[in-house]
């Protein structure tokens, strides 16, 4: 349970991306992977296929540049800069001198083809299965756009004296290349593996950004090339220097993401913690947990903090740790001193999670404020209102409705009618208004009843 709540929305939706593509490169494609992938390949080769028998091309057709351009093309594959849930490759250095050296029907052909054989690598060592292959040619889907509008401009040669029309062919290349390259892949992840476009934007803009660093070298190398094709190969140098970024990027990315899973790890071991040292408060901590999780997605918070809120739901109560069994599970209502007591358990699990550090120190502040109250008259520090964290109100909120539908030994729970009630009594005054009434709506439509009846079950 806690593990499926603390990976359905991680902290940053890029990061669980990549380490969801290395899982998956050397598996064959799943229901899904083959709904979108199957399609966009075999359109693809529809279309590259298509195009030079259906178009006459105004240039003239040369080996030696073919050759030339698709060896910067098979290196280009093998540099891979991880972005989401796929790769970027500086494939500008090769794509650029493609459209303005080589007849303009035959670039989504050749990209494909390049694309295939630099996957060959991969596929004899194991690390790529052969189904993949479907998802390599419809990769290549970003090459036509930019194919079709040279054709539209007539396949002018890449001479020095037209730089400045060169130039502006170029910006409408890119434009087009992009266009079409959004929309491919945003509907393509969004049927393959259901992620939603906002998250790819941000990656997607970051590669783009690269692709047009890129594309004027590429510009130049075509109209050095011209006359002489091998020189494109010149090139190469570069792009061996760009596969040190990347490689780089690569170990960068595996460091975060074994750091990540160290503090989810952490934060799900203190989780068992809580549970072995007092089974009620272990047991409330998982249902605080999907109670928040309901909130968040009614109130439409970002991934980022969704992902710390279902942290301190698990981990609001872990100070309790340094609190006496006696007053946690005494029976009666407690004395102003035990009261007293129980009450630092939110800056004790605040020290704990400090102690812990990188991550989980935040998750610490926000902890030591979830018994903060709306109107200022909470523990430890008074805090109100705004100045309370949005997720410290949301677990303050849930946490309390999980209280009042509990058994306890000194009284039954309450029915969902009466918590409900006693939330809308008490809203603006212990809770946040916005916050009650997201849970109310949830309640009323149905999303934490299985919650609440599993847990009933369970007691």
């Amino acid at each position: 349970m806690q593990q499926r709540l603390l990976d359905a929305a991680p902290h940053d939706i890029q990061e669980s991306l990549v380490q969801d593509r290395r899982g998956r490169l050397a598996r064959p494609l799943d229901r899904s992977e083959r709904v979108q992938a199957w399609p966009f390949a075999l359109t693809l080769a529809l279309v590259a296929v298509a195009l030079p028998v259906a178009v006459e091309s105004e240039r003239a057709f040369s080996w030696p540049t073919l050759l030339a351009i698709g060896l910067l093309y098979v290196v280009s594959t093998g540099i891979e800069f991880e972005v989401g849930s796929g790769s970027a490759v500086p494939s500008e250095l090769a794509l650029v001198p493609a459209l303005f050296l080589l007849p303009a029907p035959l670039v989504p052909v050749t990209v494909a083809v390049a694309l295939l054989i630099g996957d060959a690598p991969g596929l004899v060592r194991g690390r790529l299965h052969p189904e993949r292959a479907a998802t390599t040619v419809a990769y290549a889907w970003y090459s036509v756009p930019p194919a079709i509008a040279m054709l539209v401009a007539g396949e002018p040669a890449p001479l020095a004296q037209d730089v400045p029309a060169l130039a502006l062919l170029l910006v409408v290349l890119l434009s087009v290349q992009f266009a079409g390259d959004l929309a491919s892949t945003l509907l393509g992840e969004r049927i393959a593996h259901g992620v939603r476009p906002q998250a790819l934007i941000g990656p997607m803009l970051w590669v783009f950004l690269v692709d047009c660093m890129l594309a004027p070298v590429g510009l130049l190398a075509a109209i050095v090339a011209f006359h002489e094709p091998a020189t494109v190969l010149l090139l190469l140098p570069l792009m061996v220097l760009i596969a040190v970024f990347a490689r780089e990027r690569t170990n960068r990315i595996s460091g975060v993401l074994e750091l990540s899973s160290a503090y989810r790890g952490t934060a799900l071991l203190l989780g068992d913690v809580i549970e072995a040292d007092d089974w009620y408060t272990g047991s409330h901590s998982r249902d605080v947990v999907e109670l928040t999780i309901a909130v968040c997605d009614e109130l439409g918070v970002d991934d980022r903090t969704r992902q710390q809120a279902e942290l301190v739901a698990l981990l609001h109560d872990v100070g309790k740790i340094a609190v006496p069994n006696e007053i946690i599970t005494k029976p009666g209502a407690l004395t102003p001193a035990e009261r007293a007591v129980i009450e630092t358990h939110t800056v004790e699990g605040q020290r704990l999670l400090h102690r812990v550090g990188g991550a989980l120190r935040e998750i610490g502040d926000i902890v030591r404020a979830c018994h903060e109250r709306w109107d200022g008259k909470g523990y430890p520090d008074g805090t109100a209102g705004q100045a309370i964290p949005l997720i410290a109100r949301i677990v303050c909120c849930c946490d309390a409705f999980n209280a009042m539908t509990t058994d306890r030994p000194y009284r039954r729970a309450l029915t969902l009618a009466v918590a409900v009630e006693e939330l809308e009594k008490n809203s603006g005054t212990q809770f946040d208004p916005a916050v009650v009434d997201a849970l109310v709506r949830c309640v009323r439509a149905g999303s934490v009843d299985h919650a609440i009846e599993s847990r009933r079950r369970a007691a």
